[in-house]
């Protein structure tokens, strides 16, 4: 493995991404969010034809307006200057929860009871207490599901990515894919031990992690974090920021990588060399990082790539997929990304989708370039994935022609 130096950024290079469409709406969503999340499914499920006695209607009000409440005040003392994490979990907690709920009052309040109306089952309350109990029954089993899944070790996903310019010595080069581990208010430090021993297995030749590690800083979240110092790989470990690295001092996070024995690829390059063959391993700051007002981080691609031989095959980590409009520009070959937790929670990937091209898995761009976006290996903020499965990935590289022996 040759480490290359740190090179500064060109003048001329392009600044942070332009605003998206996802983050105009994001300036609106906190206003009016949290009235929808609520309000909604209590009409649905109160006050839209059951007929409910008066004591079951008024305490179920009380108990939504007591959410509406609770959820903002819990957020903003769990995750701003306080980060207080009690708050942070019930506040997560109730977000994930009026969520599902908010989504299944819609789609059954209109679904179900249309379906209900023209089969002229029982009449209009009867029709209404059944959508009440449906709701409620799917939002439970959805939530149950959902917290196991985001809290059991994610399962192994296998792809072979097939490089043109992949020489034949490093056919079949392992690559191990973590990213959004997102240690946070819930201590994961048992959890991120068993991911660690997980990606053990897979006898990596390269272990990449693309940011959003924690939420909180790397003094606040070590214990959680330091199991990633037992990752095995034969040939390099590599890290690049995410987005949440700049919300919790992210000079911090880089250091602690550092110490834990990974190469953090901040707008440089590395040699993998086997066989006789070579891939250039670069990556990027997230496309946050200038914005963050961190001396000396941002999205540099251009000085990730200084003095490589553009002859030579590129893996390039970027924490989010919308970066690969500057790799295909530049003719990465592959790269690899996280962020977008596959939507997380359902149906939320299509907001997701406005601000990414990517949701999940392989895809192609341009004429050379392939993009794989893991659905992360963690969860944020609220403590369940509907829909969304968490994964480790193993990448098997694979050249234009399959070596009959790889080297390992």
């Amino acid at each position: 493995m040759t480490d290359t130096s740190n090179t500064p950024p060109t003048e001329g290079e392009a600044q942070a991404a332009r605003p998206s469409r996802l983050h105009i709406l994001m300036r609106f969503i906190p206003l009016i969010a949290p009235v929808l999340l609520w309000a909604v499914p209590c009409w649905v499920l109160l006050h839209s034809g059951q007929h409910w006695p008066l004591p079951v209607t008024l305490l179920g009000t009380a108990l939504f307006a007591l959410g509406l409440i609770c959820m903002p005040l819990a957020m903003v003392r769990g995750h701003g200057r306080r980060q207080q994490d009690p708050a942070a979990i019930v506040g997560d907690t109730l977000l994930g929860s009026s969520w599902v709920l908010f989504t299944w009052s819609v789609l059954l309040g209109v679904l179900l009871r249309l379906a209900l109306t023209l089969a002229d089952v029982g009449d209009s309350q009867g029709r209404a207490r059944t959508v009440t109990w449906a709701v409620l029954g799917v939002t439970a089993v959805l939530l149950a599901w959902g917290y196991a899944e985001a809290r059991r070790v994610p399962r192994v996903r296998r792809v072979d990515v097939r490089l043109p310019r992949l020489g034949a010595g490093l056919d079949g080069l392992r690559v191990v894919l973590i990213t959004d581990t997102h240690y946070g208010p819930l201590d994961r430090a048992r959890w991120s031990a068993r991911v660690c021993e997980t990606v053990n297995t897979l006898e990596a030749d390269l272990v990449c992690h693309t940011g959003d590690i924690a939420d909180g800083t790397a003094e606040r979240r070590r214990t959680q974090a330091a199991p990633l110092g037992t990752v095995r790989a034969t040939r390099a470990r590599v890290y690049v920021t995410g987005n949440h690295e700049y919300y919790s001092e992210a000079q911090g996070w880089v250091d602690l990588m550092d110490e834990l024995g990974w190469e953090p690829l901040r707008n440089r390059h590395l040699l993998l060399e086997r066989g006789g063959d070579t891939l250039v391993v670069a990556g990027v700051d997230d496309v946050t990082a200038e914005s963050s007002g961190l001396a000396g981080h941002r999205a540099h691609l251009a000085g990730a790539l200084d003095g490589a031989d553009p002859d030579l095959p590129v893996l390039l980590l970027a924490h989010q997929p919308k970066f690969v409009d500057r790799a295909a520009a530049a003719g990465i070959d592959l790269q690899l990304s996280g962020h977008t937790h596959g939507g997380q929670i359902w149906p939320f990937h299509h907001l997701v989708r406005l601000d990414q091209p990517a949701l999940a898995g392989l895809s192609h761009h341009g004429p050379r370039t392939l993009l794989y976006t893991s659905r992360g290996t963690g969860f944020w903020g609220p403590p369940f994935r509907v829909f969304a499965p968490s994964e480790i990935t193993l990448l098997v590289l694979r050249g234009p022609h399959r070596a009959t022996s790889p080297q390992r």
